[in-house]
């Protein structure tokens, strides 16, 4: 077992190349990003992996999803890590534990490697993954990984690492990666936790921000707090009444444009839709800012904030101010 790990990874440093595989990015949400592979139009199966993994605007902090070992059907040789973490049975010449003792086995190669990136936590990475197999063969497409990022993140890339051997085939020649480097942007996180029982409500009408208000669900479009030192503060009032006045008469489609036509004062009218529901029929039509959007700005009009009066609740489900939207 040890000569065949050695002799992969000289494999690793040395294979001179070409063909063509594609590595995917896929966005799992919640900063997870699964990296797969594509060897189709290659006559031979891919031996081993050198990738370089970069994020932009914050950290990869995980590295999860991938296979262990050998004969599973996947790349589950890390020569690196492999090197500092496992132990072979003198007597057997096998592995007896493939999560690696005492540090834990994982494709990232030792930052102290040549050429590799860094280590987790950290912007970048390289991981090295290779497969040694009797029966069970890695199939030419499927997935090398997950990694999870920082929600600050907001692009990742990935290319070969052209030193540690880039994509090694089995006829220890070199594949080209096509193309050369593939990078995901990620979006905004959602300001509305998933966990939510609202948030599919929120996603289907397009996860507006003004949702993510700490008062929102009582009536606050803007995160603003209208008044004086004298008559108090209030976070609903006139012109959280005059963006659900402007949104009132709309009906969705087909009966009407939509509150996605409407907007006052620069503000969307969904923003009026503080019970977050959908009402009336289909023969009436139906609205997003109607008598349970008025009944909650009704009930929250005469609360001021302290210490004229006991404030509004925050408890909408996002965290966000004024100044975030």
């Amino acid at each position: 077992m040890k000569k065949m790990i050695l002799a992969l990874a000289v494999v690793l440093l040395a294979a001179p190349a070409w063909a063509t595989v594609t590595i995917t990015l896929t966005d799992l949400d919640d900063g997870v990003i699964q990296i797969g592979y594509d060897a189709t139009s290659e006559t031979e199966l891919v031996r081993a992996f050198a990738l370089d993994i970069v994020a932009t605007d914050g950290n990869i902090i995980a590295i999860d999803d991938y296979a262990k070992g050998d004969d599973n059907g996947g790349y589950g040789i890390f020569p690196g890590s492999f090197r500092d973490t496992i132990t072979v049975n003198t007597t057997t010449g096998d592995v007896d534990n493939w999560d690696g003792n005492p540090n834990p086995y994982t494709p990232v190669a030792p930052a102290v490697d040549t050429d590799a990136l860094g280590a987790i936590p950290g912007p970048a990475i390289t991981i090295e993954m290779g497969s040694l197999y009797t029966t069970a063969a890695p199939a030419k497409t499927g997935v090398l990984c997950t990694i999870t990022v920082e929600d600050t993140v907001t692009k990742v890339c990935v290319t070969g690492n052209a030193i540690r051997g880039n994509v090694v085939l089995e006829d220890a020649s070199e594949s080209a990666l096509d193309p050369a480097e593939v990078c995901i942007e990620l979006g905004e996180p959602d300001c509305l936790p998933s966990s939510h029982p609202k948030y599919a409500e929120w996603v289907s009408v397009g996860k507006p921000r003004c949702w993510c208000l700490k008062r929102q669900c009582y009536g606050d479009v803007d995160g603003v707090a209208e008044g004086g030192p004298k008559t108090g503060y209030f976070y609903v009032k006139f012109q959280d009444l005059n963006v659900l006045v402007a949104a009132w008469p709309v009906a969705e489609p087909p009966k009407g444009p939509g509150i996605a036509s409407v907007t006052y004062n620069g503000i969307p009218g969904i923003c009026a839709d503080s019970a977050r529901d959908q009402e009336g029929g289909p023969k009436t039509g139906y609205f997003r800012v109607k008598f349970n959007d008025l009944n909650k700005l009704v009930a929250s009009w005469p609360i001021a904030e302290p210490t004229k009066g006991p404030g509004l609740p925050t408890d909408c489900g996002g965290d966000l101010n004024a100044e975030d939207l």
